[in-house]
């Protein structure tokens, strides 16, 4: 058996476009790099581009809105989810701001340590968009300094300075700016320089928070009536937009060049807001999005790249923010079959057990990094005790762990959608005007009863798997002119919870891998070929076996906690080894 440690293969033509991007100091629009899960796009960027972008005049801010959902992410020993984050608990709004405004400041204060942010700057850049007056005289009366009643907004920023600088602890400054570091080489003057800009960047945080007071009532009842406000959004995004101005006017060739990577970036949108302290996550997920396009559009921004697995960037965002062409599109399906083998052909797989897992699996980096991970840890010789096992064993336990892991509960979350959605028809929140053809899904019962709405969401659910299957899954919505299938509750929950995905270019609408797409719809094998084992392990992929149906089947054949031990064994074999999809 191949024993060779797992690693990190590059890719050069996606590399090299995402380096031509962010060797850029400023750049008109933002980037999105997206593609479905499993396919390497996090490993690319922390494994094979990070360490780069922050090399001599490169500094790289990046932030994972996942990190602190500790029971899937790699930096606390878990893997990523196979489908859409939407299956897990969502991290606290709160969290993701502070994540996000940490970065942007660590960055900020790199950029006044070299010289390239002044205080003049922030003051110019602050009286642009702020009114500065009366929220100056605010901090200065909160620190007990009378000022004058007729003086210029420059004079109440330089006293307000000063006084924060005689207030704060001018070490943790230097601290910040690793002043001490520099030791001798650094005369008083600049040292003060550098001290000053640092307290100027604090003062403009100030001054934000005091306008976010003032619009504190109007934000509490934006909440409460779920209504819309791009003021109240934009006051909830100042601060981290302030710093990415502030970098973007600093950022220069060969000297100082800031860049930005927002990873899960569809987090963001669905975190919990616990408090009024800011409007909702979606709309500040819109905003801040709104914002950064707009700063390109019309100043030039320092590159901002959004890593995301989730399929409405790949096409709807384009929709929704009013452009084809709002964005740039770097869309990533990994490896095809090709590539694949020259990679894992015999480092990690002999050539029978590539032809094996290319028609079963496909491509698809994570599959491959989790089926090699199964293959070395012999779990399937120790279940099988005395009685030796092939690697078709082996690729039979790892479908079985997609189906009962993976695709069983995101189904279950589907019909959970399916339901809600006879609901919304019922209470009148779907629009008349896509009610009134003839497709069932229109027609949802007018009952509440439960049973009969669980029974009709099924049935819509098979009935749409079944109609992919009969395409072969290839159903271009462009292409074909087939924009209606948006409107279908179940495609619709199928991609929400990360099953299927929408492609942009060639924009097919598709399973998230080849595996997913076995467990949903690979026919049925003879039962006179597979052993008593395979009966168990392999999953019943076909469109009866949706919906819990394999976990019935199981069941009536009397092996389900058989089955339940090889998932779960599965499941750790995998939890050692952490992917970063």
């Amino acid at each position: 058996m191949v024993n060779k440690h797992w690693k990190i293969i590059p890719k050069p033509l996606l590399e090299t476009v995402l380096n031509n991007h962010v060797q850029r100091h400023r750049v008109p629009q933002p980037l999105i790099l997206h593609g479905p899960r499993g396919v390497g796009k996090t490993t690319l960027i922390l494994n094979r581009l990070l360490g780069d972008w922050n090399k001599g005049p490169h500094l790289a801010g990046y932030v994972d809105f996942a990190q602190s959902i500790t029971e899937h992410h790699p930096d606390h020993h878990q893997s990523y989810p196979w489908t859409s984050w939407t299956s897990v608990d969502p991290p606290l709004l709160s969290n993701c701001k502070t994540q996000l405004e940490n970065c942007l400041e660590s960055m900020s204060h790199k950029a006044i340590k070299l010289g390239s942010i002044s205080s003049q700057q922030i003051f110019t850049t602050m009286n642009k968009w702020y009114g500065l007056n009366i929220a100056l005289r605010r901090i200065l009366q909160g620190y007990n300094i009378a000022v004058p009643e007729k003086v210029s907004v420059s004079f109440l920023w330089e006293r307000a300075v000063y006084a924060l600088s005689v207030r704060q602890n001018a070490d943790e400054i230097d601290g910040l700016l690793e002043l001490e570091e520099k030791g001798n080489s650094l005369s008083v003057e600049e040292a003060s320089y550098y001290r000053e800009t640092a307290f100027a960047l604090r003062l403009a945080k100030e001054v934000i928070k005091v306008h976010q007071g003032w619009k504190a009532n109007a934000i509490a009842h934006l909440n409460r009536t779920n209504g819309f406000s791009r003021t109240l959004a934009n006051s909830c995004t100042d601060w981290p937009l302030l710093m990415l101005e502030l970098l973007s006017q600093a950022a220069e060739i060969g000297f100082f060049q800031p860049k930005l990577v927002l990873n899960n970036i569809e987090i963001l949108k669905r975190a919990i807001q616990t408090d009024d302290s800011t409007v909702s996550a979606s709309m500040y997920h819109d905003n801040l999005i709104w914002r950064i396009i707009a700063l390109g559009a019309n100043e030039r921004c320092l590159p901002v790249l959004f890593v995301t697995s989730d399929s409405y960037y790949s096409y709807q965002a384009f929709v929704d923010y009013g452009f084809p062409d709002i964005f740039i599109s770097r869309e990533t399906f990994g490896w095809n079959p090709q590539e694949a083998k020259l990679h894992m052909v015999p480092d990690y797989f002999s050539a029978s057990e590539w032809t094996i897992i290319a028609d079963v699996l496909g491509a698809n980096s994570r599959h491959l990094f989790e089926l090699y991970a199964l293959k070395q840890s012999n779990h399937y010789q120790s279940l099988m005790g005395s009685k030796a096992g092939t690697f078709e064993d082996i690729v039979d336990a790892y479908l079985a762990y997609l189906q009962v892991a993976v695709v069983n509960p995101a189904m279950d979350k589907a019909l959970l959608r399916l339901q809600r959605y006879a609901t919304d028809v019922r209470k009148g929140s779907i629009p008349y005007e896509k009610l009134r053809f003839g497709a069932s899904w229109r027609h949802p019962p007018q009952t509440e009863d439960p049973t009969q709405n669980s029974e009709w969401a099924k049935i819509q659910l098979m009935d749409f798997v079944q109609a992919l299957v009969n395409t072969e899954f290839a159903v271009n919505y462009l292409g074909d002119y087939s924009l209606e299938i948006f409107e279908d509750p179940s495609a619709m929950a199928l991609v929400e919870v990360g099953i299927l995905y929408t492609q942009r270019d060639p924009s097919f609408f598709r399973p998230i891998s080849q595996g997913i797409k076995r467990c949903l719809a690979h026919p049925r094998a003879d039962a006179d070929e597979l052993l008593e084992l395979n009966k168990i392990l392999v999953a019943e992929n076909h469109p009866g076996s949706l919906l819990q149906a394999f976990n019935a089947w199981l069941q009536n054949i009397g092996s389900f906690t058989q089955v339940e031990t090889i998932t779960r064994s599965v499941s750790s074999s995998l939890a050692s080894h952490c992917f970063r999809g």
